[in-house]
């Protein structure tokens, strides 16, 4: 008998065998793991004297990186000597990112300096994913089929 609900009232226990219990444990924990789908910071560097070629080049990187590996993309301004005193052309670039991204994208860092660099971040749009269904038994409990939920009844106190 394995305690699985300590915290109810009345306690629940199911009666099962232990190496199958920790067995499908392990699996559930291996599947889960499996499905997770990791979050990749990609980086593209720019100046704020980029051409217009390498600006197109630079948004087809983000489009793919967005778009088909649903990777977050970091887009970072460089300013190299005297082209720090221009910190607007930099957020100039940098809204020109975000206005040419924002149908598959969103904006999660807003443009902020540090140091010689100005930074935004961009992630993919979510898309809404119907959560999955629970399998309920014939009891009407959410439990496997083949294990049996078995409830303890309250110690009662008798008074004498």
């Amino acid at each position: 008998m394995v305690e699985v609900g300590a915290s109810e009232k009345p306690p629940v226990c199911r009666m099962m065998d232990y190496g199958k219990f920790k067995y499908r444990k392990n699996k559930k924990a291996h599947e889960a793991k499996k499905n997770q789908k990791t979050v990749k910071l990609k980086e593209i560097k720019i100046t704020p004297r980029t051409s217009e070629h390498d600006y197109q080049f630079k948004l087809k990187h983000i489009t793919r990186f967005i778009k088909e590996d649903g990777s977050k993309v970091k887009v970072t301004v460089f300013f190299r000597g005297r082209q720090i005193t221009h910190k607007e052309l930099g957020k100039v670039m940098l809204d020109k990112f975000i206005e040419d991204t924002k149908e598959f994208s969103v904006l999660t860092q807003e443009a902020k300096m540090e140091g010689r660099v100005m930074n935004i971040v961009l992630e993919p749009k979510k898309t809404s994913v119907a959560p999955a269904k629970k399998v309920k038994s014939e009891t009407g409990s959410e439990a496997d089929s083949d294990d049996e939920l078995v409830t303890m009844p309250q110690e009662e106190d008798k008074g004498e």
